[in-house]
């Protein structure tokens, strides 16, 4: 077996986070400006996809002419999502059978994410994220908030679980996220929940949904 450990992306690949960053991101800017229009949502959309809310709102910033400080609208953009994840906040489809798989497989597993401690503490406390993960749940102030596509959150936790990069799969769901797992020498799962397989193009394999991935044949690679 060559692979011994599973490293999962949270927003989009574990939790269904998509369309909360989505309405996020929409009524912070609607908030300070009368412009936000579909064209922008679907610009935006491609930009900041998977990105971490310190670099995704310098981005809001830039493309829909903001004048509020890049600051304040990190603190505004999270408030408006922790609050939305506290209504609305369950499991991606499929991830609670699969990761049941992996511990038959006796395969270690983790979270890597570009998430801010704030909404991270909301997940794990709200579906109890430390049942599946234990100790091994790391958001980017685990590496001085230098965020993905940078490898510097997936090797942390390859270290961490005390296994090889080149030894570990990572699941994504977003381009910035791929780009991260693959520059730190990682197979790199693309799922789907976005409903846009142009995000996923650099991963190794891509997925719609769990049940498709076939652990039997990935461990057998060599």
């Amino acid at each position: 077996m060559k692979y011994k450990a599973i490293i999962f992306d949270m927003d989009g690949t574990i939790i269904d986070t998509d369309h909360i960053w989505k309405t996020a991101t929409k009524k912070l800017i609607e908030n300070h400006s009368k412009d936000f229009n579909q064209e922008l949502e679907a610009k935006l959309q491609k930009e900041i996809m998977g990105m971490a809310v310190i670099k995704s709102c310098q981005i809001i910033k830039d493309m829909a002419n903001l004048e509020e400080s890049v600051e304040n609208l990190i603190k505004q953009k999270t408030h408006i999502a922790c609050s939305l994840y506290e209504k609305h906040l369950k499991f991606i489809n499929g991830f609670q059978e699969f990761h049941q798989k992996t511990r038959n497989y006796k395969l270690k597993t983790g979270i890597a994410t570009n998430a801010d401690d704030s909404s991270l503490a909301i997940a794990k406390n709200l579906l109890n994220l430390e049942n599946f993960f234990g100790k091994h749940i790391y958001g980017i102030s685990s590496v001085n908030n230098i965020y993905k596509p940078n490898p510097d959150i997936y090797l942390h936790v390859a270290k961490q679980l005390q296994i090889k990069p080149e030894l570990c799969i990572a699941i994504e769901d977003s381009a910035h996220g791929i780009k991260s797992a693959k520059a730190a020498n990682m197979f790199c799962i693309g799922i789907n929940s976005s409903k846009n397989k142009d995000f996923l193009q650099e991963a190794d394999i891509i997925i719609d949904e769990y049940h498709e991935i076939n652990l039997d044949n990935i461990l057998k690679k060599i």
